[in-house]
């Protein structure tokens, strides 16, 4: 996959293409819908994404917690996963915010991008106070030559797919009905980080991780597979949350133990899948009730994983 974080000046290689639009956080299955509708309109023509970073909720709405399902790096990653050859990543700021609507289309899509065909899904919104629809998408396209598919959601038996359910689900302690939607295991991927080294003294090694841009999931403890480095993908427990027994920190992170794993992983990424919420967070009365916690909480991890094919989980960035 070839990125692109301007529109203008582009190489003729990256001009021409099929252009899916919108955010595209999480690259769920109602997004391969659109990717696939995309293809259709012109199987010929490269296969192109057109996105924004920084979001823009993030930009209007700043103070808001982090809400991301993916990072930008794992955007890319999913996006290349299904097929996608070029990806528009356009800065998103207070210029973009007020450039009008038509203009988007004739300056961005038309001119810079010599897009070919055009897919959204039917909310799409645009330009100033998102203030371009669908219907005007479809209308000034046509009239510049270029197709356009607009693609209904997809829908399962609890209605529209959307990065705004995963996300409820996620902070309702549902990873599982999140990775139906999405295709795959949602996951914390990043760089492993040095902690208190508490969990090692108390016999539960840990690779500690920041949540970063993405949303905080229901604190407490799941069961989880950790892909590392070298692509293993192993079975483990994790703690998400601030430690309440320990140190009652503001900002929560993921301990991820990895059952038969020793060596040391600090400053190595890698990229731990929720599978099941176990329990919420709790503070104990001390080290000796919490180990015991842990314990248990490995033993009943290690019997909901015992009978999954850990090495067909789609792996990536979530």
């Amino acid at each position: 996959m070839k990125i692109y974080t301007d529109w203008r000046g582009l190489p003729p290689e990256a001009r021409g293409a099929t252009v899916a639009l919108g955010n595209f956080d999480g690259v769920h299955r109602g997004h391969a819908m659109l990717l696939r509708a995309a293809h259709a309109g012109l199987p010929d023509a490269p296969r192109a994404v057109l996105t924004f970073s920084p979001h823009p909720r993030a930009f209007f709405r700043p103070d808001d917690p982090p809400f991301r399902l993916t990072d930008d790096a794992g955007r890319a990653a999913a996006l290349a996963d299904l097929g996608v050859s070029i990806l528009y990543q356009l800065p998103f700021d207070a210029d973009f915010a007020a450039r009008p609507a038509e203009a988007f289309i004739s300056e961005i899509l038309a001119e810079g991008l010599g897009a070919r065909h055009l897919a959204s899904g039917p909310d799409f919104a645009f330009g100033r106070r998102r203030g371009g629809s669908t219907a005007l998408l479809t209308s000034r396209a046509d009239a510049l030559g270029i197709g356009v598919t607009i693609v209904p959601k997809l829908e399962d038996e609890g209605g529209p797919i959307s990065s705004s359910r995963i996300r409820r689900d996620l902070q309702d302690g549902y990873p599982e009905r999140a990775a139906a939607m999405l295709g795959r295991p949602w996951a914390i991927t990043g760089v492993v980080a040095h902690g208190a080294h508490l969990g090692r003294t108390i016999g539960f090694p840990t690779a500690n991780q920041s949540l970063g841009v993405l949303i905080e999931p229901a604190r407490g403890v799941y069961a989880v597979a950790a892909r590392l480095p070298d692509g293993r993908i192993l079975p483990g427990v994790a703690n998400l949350g601030r430690r309440p027994t320990v140190t009652d920190t503001l900002e929560s992170r993921l301990e991820t133990h990895i059952f038969g794993v020793a060596e040391d992983l600090y400053g190595q990424t890698i990229s731990v899948m929720l599978l099941e919420f176990l329990r919420a967070e709790q503070k104990f009365a001390g080290l000796d009730a919490l180990r015991a916690q842990i314990d248990a909480d490995a033993g009943q991890a290690r019997a909901l994983l015992a009978g999954m094919r850990l090495d067909h989980l789609a792996g990536g960035s979530a």
